[in-house]
């Protein structure tokens, strides 16, 4: 597959799961194109023998998704540290309080509900994106949905005092 067709079958896909672990429109631009940059740079380094053209993009959007929090992790601690905001949630609306809940999700867990749910890529996908065993995989998207549950109980219809239906 050439960059040009990897790039007008999946930017779409890079784009979004990064801008779902970024939040931010113009670091997920920026990663987006970063990673397709690395392709055309270096195609030879794909192998279909160890995966789709998908997991691979994914897998290196990801790499410079946790470069970018590492590099600027203590900058944006700072930022938060400045401005206190107020809680937002009981104005959200649902797909706003899903979309916050996935955020508070912890980094390995965010990604797994990213890639599997919004991304549709198979558990084995997964595995291969993140370099770990599928039951891994499975575990972290089982942890995850146990949180979610827990956070958007509220939202909820029906939902009694201890979160139970």
């Amino acid at each position: 597959m050439t960059p040009e067709a990897a790039f007008d079958q999946y930017s779409q896909s890079v784009y979004r799961f990064v801008y779902r672990m970024t939040r931010r429109e113009d670091v997920a631009e920026d990663i987006a194109q970063e990673t397709f940059l690395a392709l055309v740079r270096s195609p030879e380094r794909w192998n279909a023998a160890r995966g789709s053209m998908k997991t691979y993009l994914l897998a290196i959007a990801r790499n410079l998704v946790l470069k970018r929090y590492r590099d600027y992790r203590a900058e944006e601690q700072l930022e938060e540290e400045i401005g206190i905001v107020p809680d937002p949630r009981p104005s959200l609306e649902i797909g706003t309080a899903v979309a916050g809940a996935i955020a508070e999700l912890p980094g390995l867990q965010q990604e797994a509900v990213i890639l599997f749910e919004y991304e549709g890529v198979t558990l084995e996908e997964l595995a291969q994106i993140v370099a770990a065993d599928v039951g891994t995989v499975k575990s972290r998207l089982h942890r995850a949905r146990v949180r979610l549950r827990k956070s958007l109980a509220p939202y909820r219809t029906g939902v009694k005092a201890h979160g139970t239906v």
